[in-house]
């Protein structure tokens, strides 16, 4: 079928030029071809009318015309540029600033209203929010909504609704309206309201190009084309002379724009984001929680496990980092019953070492005392008289039993808290009274000061101590230790003076049959144990952390396919692709980041409440800042692929989606 004449005038440049325009889609691998070659010139202040039945071709004319989709062949000038080999951004750049579309289901946001509908092709021209706004209300007013601006879609009628959808075209200037069939969804009376707009806009310098399948709609329009098969079948022809008064004036002033402006503010970005979020609170509730888990029990858990660490190394610290312990036994050698290598006076050989402040052996075991009619098994260590120089732990009442006590095998002893507050009633005073060990009677001469927890979480309060003599002669009849305390002089020749005992005791026992351990070293390896745990803590926190960030990744997954129209929406007034991965990417940062906050509160006082439960606690603020962080990052890394697959999305098929 031949494309009917086109009437051509030399007198004016032609705005809209089409020259063998083709347009072929692929489905199930077929090309289907939908336009066939057409060429056409609509110049700048006309009123046109292309007509068709349904399948002619006329929509997919209208979407290349308002660069919604690019031609598989021939050429498109517009206003003597061509823009048939466009990227999607400059297209969305020239929909932004020169069309304005009126579509037949109106094409709005349910959850914005009249005014915000209105304003979003000025969003992404980078217009200031209330530079917008008062355009916006403007515009409204103009078309008489004055009383529906905070109106939103579900409140107006069709013809108010396709009045807004009018108002959005304008917005930027809209120098080419395209209508596409605007009354379809309309009563007679509405509709006959929005063609006078139409013939009103175009006196106002309005080019309208006029979408319809109806004969008396397509009466209204200066010039009728009609398409058949993808064809140009007839064409009244442009209108001969100049352009009309008017041409090229839009309804009011077109906006200014900053040529340095290519992304919303981003404020504006977060509104929008927490706009769209309300819409489903429930489902943004339950993306919340996974944040605010993750996050809570990265706080949380590093919390007690830094507390952890910080107890059981003060423990440590408490018993002195300026100590060495000798033990019977070669590591890694397995003896069978208890060691009887080590012997009271290798303790009185080693203190004669240089840098050796104190040298003193230790034999401990469990034992009944009683005192009165009270019975208490506990801890008798039988030690020397510089042990509470030794382990830097000091008494509290009475004395300590001396040097002059051991030598003389003396039965006295002195008593922990623990063990002295299971023995006697409150408040009696102990000192100078007998109590029993395993039915020995012994004088307790002092009460040690509380000490507390020792590294293994045993209490080191619980004990009775005697001098080592008497306990060998009288209690125990050993005639070994268990272990020997030595304190250094000076910290700094500590692996010296280690040293120099090794080689004492190999050469007293003609073999390696002990072990010394530095307490530096016992805290160094209590400390890398501690990390591990909090680590190991932080990792399990960690993953909670990301199974939450999955979880927002599914949701906004679920958002973008649900939102496939409002995404068509955005790109047909001016969105770009950076802007639709601005805004969904937004989303995911702003669920993230307010579910972070929420996590990091509830983490603190989880942690809070352990530490009045009597758990140790270290709050810092790293952990916040890491578990935030972590949070932020996930909004950003897991909301990128939902918002990548928004922002690739073609608007032709975003806005036929159901």
């Amino acid at each position: 079928m031949n494309q009917a004449p086109v009437i051509r005038s030399a007198a004016r440049q032609p705005l809209i030029e089409l020259k063998e325009l083709t347009k072929a889609y692929r489905t199930a691998g077929l090309a289907v071809k939908v336009l066939h070659g057409v060429t056409l010139d609509i110049d700048e202040g006309e009123y046109v009318a292309i007509m068709g039945q349904s399948g002619s071709g006329k929509t997919t004319l209208m979407n290349l015309i308002g660069c919604l989709d690019t031609p598989t062949a021939g050429t498109y000038r517009f206003d003597g540029e061509d823009v048939s080999r466009f990227d999607p951004d400059r297209l969305a750049l020239l929909r932004r600033d020169t069309f304005g579309f009126i579509f037949q289901r109106y094409n709005l946001l349910a959850d914005a209203t009249a005014t915000e509908n209105v304003e979003i092709p000025a969003i992404y021209a980078g217009i200031g929010a209330s530079e917008r706004t008062a355009r916006a209300h403007e515009i409204l007013n103009t078309l008489g909504l004055a009383g529906r601006l905070e109106y939103r879609p579900n409140q107006l009628s069709g013809g108010q609704q396709q009045r807004v959808s009018v108002a959005r075209a304008l917005m930027n200037g809209g120098r080419v309206i395209l209508a596409d069939e605007p009354t379809g969804a309309l009563d007679s009376k509405s509709g006959e309201g929005v063609m006078a707009l139409l013939r009103e806009l175009n006196r106002s310098g309005h080019t309208i190009i006029l979408i319809t399948h109806d004969p008396n709609l397509a009466r209204h329009a200066a010039r009728l084309i009609e398409i058949k098969d993808g064809v140009i079948v007839a064409d009244s022809g442009r209108p001969r002379g100049p352009a009309p008064d008017g041409a090229g004036r839009p309804l009011a002033r077109r906006p200014a724009r900053g040529s340095a402006v290519l992304l919303p503010d981003i404020l504006e970005a977060v509104r929008m984001a927490m706009r769209s979020l309300k819409t489903n609170l429930f489902r943004t509730a339950l993306t919340l929680l996974g944040i605010v888990i993750g996050v809570g029990s990265v706080v949380s858990m590093l919390a007690l496990g830094d507390g952890s660490k910080q107890a059981v190394l003060s423990r440590i610290e408490a018993m002195g980092t300026d100590l060495l312990l000798i033990r019977p036994g070669a590591r890694g050698v397995r003896i069978s019953g208890e060691p009887v290598t080590l012997l009271p006076r290798d303790a009185d050989a080693i203190s004669e070492l240089p840098n050796v402040a104190q040298a003193v052996p230790e034999y401990t075991a469990g034992a009944t005392l009683r005192a009165g009619s009270a019975d208490y098994v506990s801890t008798v260590n039988s030690t020397g008289a510089a042990y509470p120089l030794a382990r830097k732990w000091r008494v509290a009442r009475g004395t300590f039993f001396s040097d002059g006590d051991v030598k003389s095998y003396a039965p006295v002893a002195v008593l922990g808290q623990t063990a002295a507050a299971n023995l006697y009633a409150p408040g009696f005073d102990p000192i100078g009274s007998y109590l029993w060990v395993n039915n020995i009677p012994f004088q307790v001469i002092g009460v040690m000061a509380p000490k507390g927890a020792s590294a293994s979480g045993s209490d080191m309060d619980d004990v009775l101590f005697i001098p080592i003599t008497t306990g060998r002669m009288r209690l125990f009849g050993r005639n070994y230790v268990r272990s020997i305390i030595v304190q250094v002089a000076d910290v700094k020749q500590m692996d010296a003076t280690q040293r120099a005992i090794a080689a004492l005791l190999t050469a007293r026992h003609k073999r390696l049959d002990f072990q010394v351990r530095n307490m530096a070293d016992v805290l160094e390896t209590a400390a890398e144990t501690q990390n591990t745990l909090t680590f190991l803590l932080g990792s399990i926190a960690a993953i909670s952390l990301l199974v939450g960030g999955i979880g927002v990744m599914n949701i906004m997954l679920v958002s973008v396919t649900e939102r496939v129209r409002e995404i068509g929406i955005r790109m047909a007034t001016g969105a770009r692709r950076l802007h639709i991965l601005l805004q969904f990417n937004t989303e995911a940062l702003v669920v993230c980041s307010v579910g972070g906050a929420l996590g990091v509160l509830g983490g603190l006082a989880v942690a809070q409440l352990a530490r009045e439960l009597g758990h140790p606690v270290v709050f810092s603020l790293a952990p916040v800042v890491l578990a935030f962080g972590s949070a932020f990052a996930t909004g950003l890394l897991f909301g990128y692929l939902p918002a990548r697959k928004a922002a690739a999305m073609d608007p032709v098929a975003a806005l036929s989606t159901e």
